[in-house]
């Protein structure tokens, strides 16, 4: 496959990033992406809102602010009735709260439901924050709990209690706005939502974007209210495997439980921030994140130097 060749691509595909960012001018870029996916909860109107927190998070993530979005949504004949209107609503509520609109979309016909959204956004092109500019010191925070790949399991086999489920559903659904925001105020060096591949496969991604070594302490790493109970084989999703064997030969577990292994290996939807931060800006990206309400701001390892093929140590 030949790649495009076009100087104004500031942001491609070759490191694997959140979303793609091409300048207009000297002083604007656009940053562009688009994720779509089947429910991953029952209620139609929270899974609209958690499909345009996750469509919305690879914006943030790149540092730059979304300004409009359109729907790209996949419906089947027998689709239960107020279900696609509710969905819908969903993804409207959850961009009003992002500040953008929702101006239009596509739809077509398919075996299952799946929705999401196509997203524009704004950046200046000297702030642009890829998954690739680590460096050696660098602190990671994580900026939402894991969890959400085992409990959207137990959900869909109705074994999730209520208190957990709402939980899960609203940090899936919590916008990545306010870390984005604190980590463009302090100058991050580099950042990635944490979405399908894990916590372990957004790191490796990380750490191999900066030919550096991602530490990740195992005991650290927050987990969403209620997990401990779930967090086990019977509620085990397919892409958990795929990111064990995708990390093989590049992740080293030199600590951790076994049942902390899966859960950082856990494919989440709408994840939270990884966001590498040099040590001395450590403290101010903490406050940052604080003044803007983000709950959760975990520091959970560090960026090293590189050690032979090594991307990531769970330690």
């Amino acid at each position: 496959m030949r790649l495009p060749d076009d100087p104004r691509v500031l942001v491609g595909t070759s490191t694997a990033d959140d979303a793609g960012v091409v300048k207009i001018r000297d002083d604007l870029a656009l940053v562009t992406t688009v994720d779509f996916f089947p429910p991953v909860v029952d209620d139609p109107t929270w899974f609209g809102k958690i499909a345009a927190a996750n469509s919305l998070s690879d914006v943030y993530a790149m540092g730059g602010v979304p300004v409009a979005a359109v729907s790209v949504y996949a419906l089947p004949k027998d689709v239960p009735e107020g279900a696609p209107a509710a969905i819908l609503q969903g993804a409207v509520d959850k961009c009003d709260e992002a500040g953008i609109s929702l101006v239009g979309g596509h739809t077509v016909k398919d075996t299952e439901i799946k929705f999401g959204l196509a997203v524009t956004g704004t950046i200046h092109p000297d702030r642009v924050v890829t998954n690739a500019g680590a460096k050696i010191g660098d602190r990671l925070v994580l900026t939402k709990p894991l969890g959400s790949g085992f409990l959207s399991t137990a959900i869909r086999a109705d074994a999730l209690d209520e208190a957990t489920a709402h939980r899960a559903q609203e940090v899936m659904a919590t916008l990545n706005r306010g870390a984005g925001e604190a980590m463009i105020e302090v100058g991050a060096n580099a950042c990635t939502d944490v979405t399908g591949f894990g916590l372990l496969g957004h790191a490796i991604e990380l750490a191999a974007g900066a030919g550096l070594t991602v530490r990740i302490e195992a005991g650290a790493v927050p987990w969403m209210e209620g997990l401990d109970a779930y967090a086990e084989q019977r509620f085990l999703c397919g892409g958990l495997h795929r990111n064990r064997e995708y990390a093989e030969g590049r992740a080293r577990w030199s600590g951790g439980t076994e049942q902390q292994h899966l859960v950082i290996a856990d494919p989440q939807t709408s994840g939270g921030l990884l966001i590498a931060v040099a040590a001395e800006r450590l403290d101010a990206l903490l406050q940052a994140m604080e003044r803007r309400g983000v709950e959760t701001r975990a520091v959970v390892g560090e960026v090293v130097a590189r050690e032979g093929d090594l991307d990531v140590e769970i330690v």
